[in-house]
């Protein structure tokens, strides 16, 4: 263990126009293999990681100012870049319009 609690950074986004309104509905997009949905089974790769998880969970312990790449991620996910979307388990806008 490493630390008492577990931060989590979540990525989301909503297909409202308006994401302040308090009726839009925001979506997660899972990772292949970071700690997420308690009803899902743990990935087991050893040796191995997936880094972008692994990156994740160092981005918790700090701001996204220290972790730029955040943002640029952020970014590919609402172009729905499918190099980027492939690194994701689920995506929540497969066959809509992007969030």
């Amino acid at each position: 263990s490493i630390t008492k609690e577990r931060t989590e950074v979540i990525l989301q986004g909503t297909s409202s126009l308006d994401p302040n309104d308090p009726t839009a509905v925001w979506e997660e997009y899972d990772f292949k293999c970071k700690p997420g949905d308690l009803k899902r089974r743990p990935c087991f790769i050893t040796p191995y990681h997936y880094r972008l998880d692994w990156l994740m969970w160092f981005a918790a312990f700090q701001t996204y100012e220290q972790n730029e790449w955040i943002i640029h991620l952020a970014g590919k996910l609402l172009a729905q870049e499918e190099e980027t979307l492939s690194l994701m388990a689920t995506n929540p806008f497969a066959g809509r319009e992007p969030p």
